[in-house]
């Protein structure tokens, strides 16, 4: 039997510290300290101007889930993406009370800079509502 790897996730961004902090508040993570340094803010001051503010590490505190990387690129994002994230706030329920769990936490994340796509609504244990962080990358509520 094979050993269970683990892994990363990893973000392609223009802002790198906007969208960890986004979803550091989404997942209950914690941005990862800068190794070598007492602060990011010192990390920072060691870098040539160009380099600073490029990438952010966030982890689950819990140790269970993967690590968050965000790099800086050049490029903006112009199609759908191919993987995304599910944020599992319905699993076990179905009906309106999945659906009530989906909308509180679409309420909760609109205002961290969330946008709301559309509802996919079956009625049972498949409902999700399809949504965007702050740089437009598409997540649904699960």
């Amino acid at each position: 039997m094979p050993s269970v790897r683990t892994f990363q996730v990893t973000f392609d961004c223009a802002r790198p510290v906007r969208v960890a902090r986004f979803w550091c508040d989404v997942l209950g993570y914690a941005v990862s300290p800068p190794k070598g340094f007492g602060t990011w803010e010192e990390y920072e001051r060691s870098q040539p101007p160009e380099e600073r503010d490029s990438w952010r590490a966030c982890t689950d505190p819990t140790g269970v889930g993967p690590r968050l990387y965000f790099q800086r690129v050049p490029e903006g994002k112009v199609v759908k993406n191919r993987v995304h994230l599910d944020v599992r706030v319905g699993t076990g329920l179905v009906g309106e009370e999945r659906l009530a769990a989906l909308e509180a936490e679409c309420a909760r994340l609109l205002p961290l800079g969330a946008t709301r796509l559309r509802l996919l609504y079956d009625g049972g244990d498949d409902s999700c509502i399809v949504m965007q962080d702050v740089e437009g990358n598409e997540f649904c509520l699960d």
